[in-house]
């Protein structure tokens, strides 16, 4: 079981990044994913889920009309776009694979973690 994070890296304030989360076959068929994030010194925090089939997705407010998550299953791979960035959204990114095939807030609900990737934004 792999999940493989990518994309991060450095960004002006109000560019885009796009990260990709490559996971095995066995984890991606029928489960949700997520995106979390952690910044230094605070707990990790929901960024966005999706459900198996694409049709459902939740975002965290603080996110909401800037990122936008996707998958595409036929290439086993989760993706966050991400617009307008702030230095708020500073963090490293972990993509998730959930317990069951609808998305959720709950990071307990997920069962497999990437190695995380490093966004940074400058002001």
């Amino acid at each position: 079981v792999q999940l493989q994070a990518s994309g991060g890296g450095l960004v002006q304030a109000g560019g885009s990044l796009r990260l990709s989360c490559a996971a095995s076959r066995r984890t991606f068929s029928n489960n949700a994913m997520g995106w979390f994030r952690q910044a230094p010194g605070k707990e990790r925090e929901f960024v966005a889920a999706i459900s198996w089939s694409g049709s459902s997705t939740q975002y965290a407010d603080s996110v909401k009309g800037r990122f936008t998550i996707f998958r595409d299953n036929a290439k086993n791979t989760v993706y966050l776009q991400m617009n307008s960035l702030k230095p708020e959204d500073a963090a490293v990114y972990y993509c998730a694979a959930a317990r069951g095939s609808s998305g959720s807030y709950y990071y307990k609900d997920y069962n497999y973690w990437g190695q995380g990737t490093q966004v940074t934004v400058s002001s």
